[in-house]
């Protein structure tokens, strides 16, 4: 049987135009020969939906949706479509909706499955929402005998995860001694570095296990910071990927459960190329998705920034994307010359606004209530402030979204200026640590074959610039270390004494923790980020702010 792997990229809430996109990619599967069409998780409504599954009205509104898009698949003549949809809970108890697996068939709606378990960590919260489903479904069609999963329902198989699981239910093996001959998962995986090559080894393994063809079809697209990478995959009975859709795009494949001499598909994984085409789709959808065609960004003549605009040009096109230079008394003239290069070498246009004037004004301000008091932070974070403010007042005047350009390290351990270099409405690279930033940008030059962020961005000591001779090491431990303890405290959940016993010295670890503690108010006031990481800030790490020292 000929199955329609739909992998689209649907918008949260927009219901109804998801429900287009989904006609539109059956449309196209039915011309190439499928048989059967199946969708992904939630993707009529896009996921995560989050609180909208809370009003009534948008539940309604997609149940209203799914019966409509039945009768205009009858009316096409297209074949039957299993898609990811919120459906009312039947029983008066418990939560109002379940999270089903609908199938569009002969006119008419119908749930085949419910999804059993129901994660809550990270940016997946089903828990809030849904009522649990009892058991998986069966779909039966063309003499088989499909068990239909979604999403973490595939995740708990006792004998890959060996005693590390979430869950004590296991749908799948109950799938299997119903007599299930193939499975379909239907999931929303967020990408993160890494993620990926576990998950498939995941579904290859239940596929061996049970000796069935497997088909998982993902979510493509940004959604508020999360990013799905699509890349739905057939896994033969044998655990071999035959079939795979596009990474990071749109696509509609088509598949065979049955396929003799069936070669494996070649994976040429390649991490730096991942990041970089996550962060240009997350920072795509993002911008568009919010109702922006265009950005803008401050160009310091640093890494940050630089990555950022070579980002967002890739993702809008040098002709939507603003460059500000904002130089400062303490800013260096080579700064301001490799800011230029950058932009020149990528296309795209800038605008200069030196602070002099405006900093000797607000000095000359507050003179009389800082009478008597040295100077100290306090004037560096004057300076960031009137640069975030220039740059809010460009973007309210012109529409462009205002790209923020702060890393992970840096949002870590509070090295940044709140209402200052902490404004704008996206962290393109908030879940990037600095180490990470500096070496997709020497893949970025290899990839493209010349020097797109010049070489001098990459060899300059990292700096504010907010006073004379001012280096990042001169608050902060060397990145390459920095970013080696804060990795092992944040997403591998080492406290203090691990790391010391791995080897970091007591004095610097409690200096880095104790910067992490103290700027969790400013990370609860910063940009969504762009998650790129297996514990990124915001949905992923849930500290208290008041909590003392």
């Amino acid at each position: 049987m000929k199955i329609g792997v739909l992998q689209i990229n649907p918008v949260a809430g927009r219901v109804k135009e998801n429900g287009a996109a989904l006609l539109a990619a059956a449309s196209k599967a039915a011309v190439s020969g499928a048989e059967l069409c199946v969708a992904s998780e939630l993707s009529l409504c896009g996921h995560p939906p989050t609180d909208l599954l809370l009003r009534g009205a948008f539940v309604d509104l997609c149940g209203k949706t799914l019966q409509e898009l039945a009768l205009e698949c009858l009316a096409k003549g297209l074949p039957p479509l299993l898609l990811g949809a919120p459906v009312a809970n039947p029983v008066a108890q418990g939560k109002h909706i379940h999270n089903s697996a609908v199938l569009l068939r002969d006119g008419k709606v119908s749930v085949v499955g419910r999804k059993v378990l129901l994660p809550c960590e990270g940016t997946m919260d089903d828990m809030r929402y849904f009522e649990p489903g009892v058991a998986c479904g069966l779909l039966q069609y063309k003499g088989w005998r499909l068990g239909v999963t979604i999403g973490e329902d595939i995740w708990n198989d006792r004998t890959f995860w060996q005693g590390r699981r979430t869950f004590d239910q296991d749908p799948v093996a109950e799938l299997m001694s119903g007599g299930a001959d193939g499975l379909i998962n239907l999931t929303a995986v967020p990408y993160h570095t890494g993620g990926a090559v576990r998950h498939e080894r995941m579904l290859s393994w239940s596929a061996v296990r049970y000796r069935v063809p497997l088909l998982c079809v993902n979510q493509v697209g940004g959604q508020d910071g999360v990013i799905y990478e699509g890349r739905s995959a057939f896994f033969n009975m044998f655990g071999a990927v035959t079939a795979r859709a596009a990474s990071f795009a749109e696509d509609v494949l088509l598949v065979d459960l049955i396929q003799p001499g069936e070669e494996p598909v070649a994976d040429t994984r390649d991490e730096e190329a991942e990041l970089w085409q996550a962060l240009v789709l997350g920072t795509r959808d993002f911008v568009r998705k919010c109702g922006f065609s265009s950005v803008l960004l401050g160009l310091s003549g640093g890494l940050d920034s630089s990555l950022v605009a070579a980002v967002a040009t890739e993702a809008l096109g040098p002709g939507n994307v603003l460059g500000v230079l904002l130089p400062s008394p303490y800013t260096a003239e080579e700064s301001v010359s490799l800011a230029r290069d950058l932009a020149g070498e990528l296309g795209i246009k800038t605008h200069t606004i030196p602070l002099a004037s405006l900093m000797q004004s607000f000095e000359e301000t507050l003179a009389p209530v800082f009478a008597g008091r040295e100077e100290d932070v306090t004037e560096e974070n004057i300076q960031s402030r009137i640069r975030g403010t220039l740059l809010m007042a460009l973007s309210n005047k012109f529409g462009h979204m205002l790209l923020n350009t702060g890393n992970k390290s840096e949002g870590a351990v509070g090295y940044c200026t709140l209402y200052g270099d902490s404004c704008g409405g996206l962290a393109v690279i908030g879940d990037l640590y600095k180490t990470q930033a500096y070496s997709l940008c020497r893949w970025l030059n290899k990839a493209r074959g010349r020097a797109v962020i010049p070489e001098g961005i990459l060899t300059r000591a990292p700096s504010a610039e907010l006073k004379p001779g001012q280096t990042d090491q001169d608050s902060l431990p060397p990145y390459e270390l920095l970013d080696k303890i804060l990795y092992d405290h944040i997403e591998q959940s080492m406290d203090k004494d691990s790391l010391v016993q791995v080897g970091y010295k007591a004095e610097t670890v409690d200096r880095v923790l104790a910067l992490v503690r103290a700027s969790e108010f400013k990370r609860r006031q910063v940009p969504p980020a762009l998650r790129v990481s297996s514990r990124a800030f915001g949905a992923g790490w849930h500290m208290p702010v008041a909590k003392g020292r």
